[in-house]
């Protein structure tokens, strides 16, 4: 079964607090999801049209799975939290096999 992926590369962060209080809800969503942290931050080589700022990408067991947790109660919370502090682009996408 491929696996579920979410990729979010964020092109402004407004407002480093509600990015930090996202990250403190966020984190425990994602892990009671299954979700695994692979990328958070770190050094980042933009090419074409990208930008070179914050990187995330989260690996669950499967795409079901990626698109429950986004929807959960608890993510929700962390989504809340972030409001407008950011803007990223975040997609779910299905591994390959």
């Amino acid at each position: 079964m491929p696996k579920g992926y979410w990729v979010s590369a964020y092109r402004t962060i407004s407002d480093p607090e509600k990015l930090a209080a996202y990250n403190e809800l966020a984190g425990p969503a994602v892990k009671a999801g299954g979700g695994r942290t692979l990328v958070r931050g770190g050094r980042v080589a933009a090419r074409d049209a990208g930008i070179a700022e914050r990187t995330v990408l989260v690996e669950f067991d499967s795409f079901e799975q990626a698109v429950a947790t986004y929807e959960s109660a608890a993510y929700r919370e962390a989504l809340a939290a972030l409001s407008d502090g950011v803007e990223r682009d975040f997609r779910i996408v299905e591994g390959i096999d």
